[in-house]
C-alpha cells in the first residue's frame, strides 16, 4: 500500500507540470507557478542523466529574484544523480558557455529569464565544449523522463565545489582584439539592471575606456527597463545618455549578457544586420577565404560584404541551437543574427555580447571614423525590423500570403518561414518557434517602397491575426 500512496504522490506532482515549459531552445516559465523549486530539481536529474561525459556540470545563474532557489533545486538535482558541480555563482550567459568549453566541464546549465519580465524565470543548457542540447531529442527526452519520473539511480550523490571565472573570461573575451588599439573611448552602458554590469569593474582596469554606467545594480525587478535591447523604448535611456555626454558610442545588453545592441555617437541604434556585416568584413580581413554564416533574416548588405571580401557566406535558419550546429559542420569562422546574437568559432561556436562589444571597439578604434560614418558605408538598404502578429494559424496565413505574391515574386524559398524575393524589395514570414506570432521582415531599396510594403503586408496579415507593438 505504501508503494501505490508513493506512486500516486509523484503522479500527482508530475501531472501539475506544464509541458510548454520546455521550449525550442531553453527552458521558460512563470515563478513559481510553471516552475518552482521542484520542477528545477527533477530538471537538474534528467539533465545529469542526459549528460554521458565524466566530469563536473558547471552551474550560474542571474540576478533575478527566483534565481537563488531554482539554482539551488537544479544543483540538489544533479547531485542526487551522482554529477558533481561547480557553482560559477553570478554570471552571464556567454560564460557558462566559456566554461563548459574552458574547463572541460561535462556540461553547463544557466539559470536564467535573459529579457523577459521579471515574474519568469529559464534554464539554459549545453553539453562539453557548449554544444547545444538539441531541439528536439535531448529537450524532448528530458521532458519525457521527467513526465514518467524516469531517473537513473545513482550510487551516491555528486558534491559541490564553488569557483571564480570572470577573471578568465575576460582574458579570453580580451584574446579576440588587439588591447594595444584600442582609444580612450566615452563609452555608455546600459545593462538594465542585468548581469552584465559585473564585466566592467575589470575591464576598466584592461581597456583605456571611460565607461559611462546606466543601471548596474544587480536588480531581477528591474526597475528602470526591461533588458531586452530589441525593443526600441528599452534603448531610450541609453540613447539620451549618449547624447547628453557626447559619448563615442553605447552599448545595451539584455538580462543575461548574451546579447548587445550598439548606440552610434548619434544616438541611433545599429540593426543586427549592419553589425553582422561589419564583423565579417573585419573578419575576412585577417582571415581570408572564411565561412561566415548569416540568419535568414539578416538584409542584402551581408551576403554583399562576405562575397566582396572573398569569403564563403552562407544563410541558415534562425535560433541559436541550429547556428551552433550549422557553425561546426560548415567550421565556420563567425555567424551572425539579426537579432543582436554574434557566435565565434573560437569561442567554442558560441554566442556573446562581451566579444562582440569588443570586436565593435577595435573597429571603431582602428577607423579614423565615427561609428556614425562607418556605419554609412553598410547601410544601403531600408529595413522594417521585426513586426509580431499574434496569429491562431500561422501555417494557414503564411499559405495564404506566400499564394498572394507567387505569381509577382523573382524567387521563393522556404528556408526559415517564406522569404519572397522582388527585385527592389523582399520579404521573411516566419512562425515564432515558442509563441503564436507570425514574424515580419521586410527589406527595400528605398523608403517610399519599404512603407507601402509594409503597409501592404500588415493590412494583409491582419485579416489573419493582430498586430502586436512592443514586441
Amino acid at each position: 500500500m505504501g508503494v501505490v500512496f508513493l506512486y500516486l504522490v509523484s503522479y500527482n506532482f508530475l501531472m501539475k507540470i506544464d509541458k510548454s515549459i520546455f521550449k525550442s531552445y531553453d527552458i521558460r516559465g512563470v515563478f513559481p507557478d510553471q516552475l518552482n523549486y521542484d520542477i528545477a530539481l527533477a530538471i537538474g536529474r534528467a539533465f545529469a542523466d542526459l549528460i554521458t561525459e565524466e566530469g563536473p556540470i558547471a552551474i550560474g545563474r542571474d540576478m533575478r529574484t527566483s534565481s537563488p532557489e531554482l539554482s539551488k533545486a537544479a544543483i540538489e538535482g544533479i547531485t542526487i544523480q551522482g554529477k558533481d558541480v561547480v557553482d560559477l555563482g553570478l554570471i552571464t550567459t556567454d560564460m557558462i558557455y566559456f566554461a563548459a568549453g574552458n574547463y572541460s566541464f561535462a556540461g553547463g546549465v544557466m539559470i536564467t529569464g535573459s529579457h523577459i519580465p521579471p515574474q519568469y524565470n529559464g534554464l539554459k543548457l549545453c553539453k562539453k565544449d557548449a554544444v547545444p542540447v538539441s531541439v528536439e531529442g535531448d529537450m524532448h527526452k528530458m521532458r519525457d523522463n521527467i513526465l514518467k519520473d524516469n531517473f537513473k539511480k545513482a550510487e551516491k550523490k555528486g558534491s559541490v565545489i564553488k569557483k571564480d571565472i570572470l577573471s578568465d573570461w575576460l582574458d579570453h573575451a580580451l584574446s579576440f582584439i588587439d588591447v594595444k588599439k584600442i582609444k580612450p573611448l566615452k563609452v555608455v552602458v546600459d545593462v538594465g539592471n542585468g548581469m552584465a554590469g559585473i564585466l566592467f569593474e575589470g575591464l576598466k582596469e584592461k581597456l583605456p575606456l571611460e565607461i559611462v554606467p546606466l543601471y548596474f545594480e544587480l536588480d531581477g525587478s528591474f526597475p528602470n527597463h526591461l533588458p531586452a535591447p530589441l525593443v526600441p523604448e528599452n534603448l531610450e535611456d541609453a540613447q539620451k545618455k549618449v547624447l547628453e555626454e557626447k559619448a563615442d558610442l553605447g552599448l545595451v545588453f539584455d538580462g543575461d549578457g548574451d546579447r548587445v545592441v550598439l548606440i552610434d555617437e548619434k544616438g541611433e541604434a545599429l540593426r543586427g544586420t549592419i553589425l553582422t556585416a561589419m564583423i565579417a568584413e573585419s573578419f575576412l580581413k585577417k582571415n581570408k577565404g572564411a565561412t561566415i554564416l548569416y540568419n535568414a533574416i539578416c538584409g542584402w548588405i551581408v551576403p554583399e560584404v562576405i562575397k566582396k571580401g572573398g569569403g564563403k557566406g552562407i544563410r541558415v535558419t534562425v535560433g541559436h541551437g541550429l547556428i551552433k550546429g550549422n557553425m561546426r559542420k560548415y567550421n565556420a569562422l563567425f555567424a551572425g543574427e539579426h537579432s543582436g546574437h554574434y557566435f565565434f568559432r573560437d569561442n567554442w561556436y558560441a554566442d556573446s555580447g562581451l566579444i562582440t562589444a569588443l570586436i565593435a571597439l577595435e573597429i571603431i578604434c582602428s577607423s579614423d571614423k565615427t561609428l556614425s560614418k562607418i556605419v554609412e558605408e553598410f547601410d544601403k538598404y531600408d529595413a522594417s525590423g521585426e513586426i509580431n502578429f499574434k496569429v491562431d494559424n500561422k501555417q494557414k496565413a503564411m499559405a495564404e500570403i506566400e499564394n498572394t505574391y507567387k505569381d509577382k515574386a523573382e524567387s521563393i524559398d522556404k528556408l526559415d518561414g517564406v522569404s519572397i524575393w522582388f527585385k527592389d524589395w523582399w520579404f521573411n514570414l516566419r512562425p515564432s518557434n515558442t509563441e503564436p506570432f507570425l514574424r515580419l521582415n521586410i527589406e527595400a531599396k528605398g523608403k517610399d517602397l519599404l512603407e507601402s510594403s509594409q503597409k501592404e503586408l500588415i493590412d494583409l496579415i491582419q485579416r489573419y491575426g493582430i498586430l502586436l507593438t512592443g514586441e
